[in-house]
């Protein structure tokens, strides 16, 4: 009896000091939620264990402390008006981006231009492929079904080749700045190799780019809404995602600010010039236009609400700035559809032989 009364007692008391030790590191993780970095989207806690996995869904599941991301999920917006947009690009986006690649052999007699503007449609049509998965996601109330392997290659996909058409479109600018504005410099230089090295180091950049987005995990189930989501929702405490809110800042930042600079430069110098011809350049400034309203309407805001939302997780673990994000992806995908008529203005001016004249009498014919 006694041995019995010992070792209850022990058992109790190893109970007892042992209960302060998890309220204390319950308290904590709770207490300091706005000092942990929030890596990515909308704030989560897991709920159970990594290891331990949901029997339904068979994935790690997420508790939300915020009702706006229930709302979110489940309301209109990302269930009705987004996925309306989404519908919207590839219904005129496929059809277009696939008719530049079959037309642009006959349409462009440059070799250089033709690896570019073939290098932009394949990245908008991947980009439009991936917009395919997301209308179905949406629609369903943003419910993921094609498993975690599937929304890791397409969140992948989804931010690569957008980045990849941004840095083609700069791409191109260069390629007409050193046409027009150095025409002689453009003359001597070997435009195949270049166009091509070019080209090969965006895509080899942003799929280098792309490897933290496939080695984390995307997707989640969350019980309180019944759904799995895909990229949207993301655990706060977990050590695996805490790099991910450095790596969007970087990949926000790089991916935009460069190449919108150097578009800004290229064609303001391109138009800068033209300008001083007494020659016919509406076509080189609709085509300059037009690059503007694509950098303006469908990549800055994106961009620029991306940006300060992962600025905003960091400095005080909001994530409302993420409804807006959304909203802006929608002006993005945009870009998918305006790139095609952006085609066909640059091939009536590509491949044409044009003559400037330049010091002491000099003509030079370049196609630009």
């Amino acid at each position: 009896m006694q041995k019995l009364l010992l070792t209850l007692l022990i058992s109790l008391m190893l109970l007892d000091a042992s209960l302060p030790v998890e309220g204390k590191k319950s308290r904590k993780t709770k207490g300091n939620a706005s000092d942990i970095v929030n890596p990515k989207t909308f704030n989560a806690r897991k709920k159970t264990n990594s290891t331990e996995l949901n029997l339904t869904s068979l994935l790690p599941e997420l508790e939300v402390t915020d009702n706006h991301i229930i709302e979110y999920s489940t309301g209109i917006l990302s269930t009705r008006i987004i996925p309306l947009a989404y519908i919207v690009a590839i219904a005129v986006g496929i059809p277009a981006n696939g008719f530049i690649l079959g037309t642009v052999s006959t349409k462009t007699k440059a070799f250089s231009t033709a690896i570019l503007y073939c290098s932009l449609a394949v990245s908008d049509l991947l980009f439009l492929l991936t917009l395919c998965f997301k209308i179905h996601y949406h629609l369903s109330g943003n419910h993921w079904v094609f498993g975690e392997a599937a929304c890791r290659v397409v969140t992948a996909c989804f931010y690569g080749n957008a980045y990849c058409s941004i840095h083609t479109l700069a791409c191109i600018g260069i390629k007409r700045y050193m046409a027009i504005v150095h025409p002689f410099t453009y003359k001597s230089m070997p435009k195949r190799r270049c166009t091509v090295c070019s080209i090969l180091v965006v895509w080899v950049v942003f799929l280098v780019a792309m490897v933290p987005e496939l080695i984390v995990h995307q997707s989640y189930h969350l019980p309180q809404a019944g759904i799995t989501t895909c990229h949207d929702v993301l655990p706060l405490e977990d050590p695996s995602h805490s790099f991910l809110l450095y790596y969007k800042l970087g990949l926000t930042f790089f991916g935009f600010v460069p190449s919108f600079l150097v578009t800004v430069f290229t064609y303001g110098s391109i138009i800068r010039r033209l300008s001083k011809s007494d020659s016919d350049w509406v076509r080189y400034i609709k085509v300059s236009t037009l690059v503007f309203v694509i950098f303006t309407v469908c990549f800055t805001p994106s961009s620029v609400i991306h940006f300060a939302h992962y600025v905003k997780l960091y400095t005080s673990s909001q994530d409302h700035f993420y409804v807006y994000y959304s909203v802006a992806v929608c002006l993005c995908g945009l870009h998918s559809c305006l790139d095609p008529f952006l085609f066909n203005l640059m091939s009536k001016t590509t491949g044409s032989k044009r003559t400037f004249m330049w010091l002491r009498g000099k003509n030079i014919s370049i196609s630009t």
